[in-house]
């Protein structure tokens, strides 16, 4: 009996594109760490320079990353983003986010991505001091790597976000560098956790010493009508970092302060497509990239 012969695989370049973009969104929605590395291997490697590991402390995870628009002209002067990624303050690397600095620097506006220390190396509040750390270096020497002092911006995702939000709300994490929330022109927060007691995850009530967790450590309970203008994005159907309670709410109180605010839901993403949607391959799915940029650019 003669073998049918197998037939030529038929399926158009943008069919096999599909298939792919599907696959890097199941990895994304399943394991943050590997469906970002996923995204890095498809983001571009010109439009930038880079300038990696610079030591804005002591220790390996005290560690940052500058990207440089290609575009900036010597001695021209760029907005900066300081972004802070998530991982639930026990994982994640600045290598990951690549893609983030590709989304950015393509509007002209220098990037700067840092590591910090998790669990157990520290819980609460190591990783806060960390990120405020890492804004005092950037405010010293930004200047050197084109970014203008005078328009920060910091920004993060999940527990991310919150490391941002706290450093943005709070003057107390600043004031030893000689610094406050208000040097910063905005803040941007993707999925961030700001109104989370009771803490019912047990992997965050280690990293938070519950019960042992005043109201202080949430970024809900430091905002007043000073609160410098703030973009909240999120998914609307995330079940992992609730948007009614974190998200809305944070708005809800910045609105009632009269602070600049601005929430965003978005309905085809979720917690952790939500901020893959910022690179180019998943602008599908949401135009995250598009709102992160024109705040940063309109602020």
């Amino acid at each position: 009996m003669r073998a049918t012969p197998r037939r030529p695989d038929r399926r158009s370049p943008f069919a096999s594109l599909a298939l792919l973009l599907a696959a890097v969104v199941g990895l994304l929605q399943g394991c943050s760490g590997t469906g970002t590395r996923v995204i890095d291997a498809l983001t571009p490697k010109s439009g930038y320079t880079e300038a990696r590991d610079i030591a804005y402390g002591e220790g390996e995870h005290r560690r940052l990353d500058v990207y440089r628009p290609a575009s900036l002209a010597p001695g021209a002067k760029a907005p900066v983003v300081i972004f802070v990624y998530g991982g639930s303050w026990r994982e994640g690397s600045k290598a990951d986010y690549r893609f983030i600095a590709d989304a950015l620097t393509a509007k002209g506006i220098v990037t700067v991505i840092a590591d910090y220390r998790v669990f157990p190396e520290v819980g609460y509040p190591g990783f806060v001091e960390d990120t405020a750390a890492a804004v005092a270096w950037t405010f010293r020497e930004i200047d050197a790597y084109g970014g203008d002092p005078g328009r920060v911006f910091l920004t993060g995702h999940s527990a991310g976000a919150y490391n941002a939000a706290m450093v943005a709300s709070d003057p107390s994490w600043l004031r030893p560098n000689g610094l406050s929330p208000s040097r910063l022109r905005g803040f941007v927060g993707l999925a961030g956790p700001y109104n989370f007691l009771p803490i019912v995850d047990a992997g965050v009530k280690e990293v938070f010493h519950w019960p042992d967790t005043p109201p202080e450590t949430q970024p809900i309970n430091h905002v007043t009508r000073d609160s410098i203008p703030s973009l909240l994005i999120a998914a609307r159907h995330d079940t992992f970092v609730h948007p009614d309670k974190n998200t809305e709410r944070m708005g809800a109180k910045l609105k009632s302060l009269g602070v600049d605010v601005t929430v965003d839901l978005h309905d085809h993403v979720d917690h952790i497509t939500l901020v893959g949607a910022m690179a180019r391959p998943l602008r599908f799915l949401a135009p995250v990239d598009g709102e992160f940029t024109d705040f940063v650019l309109s602020h």
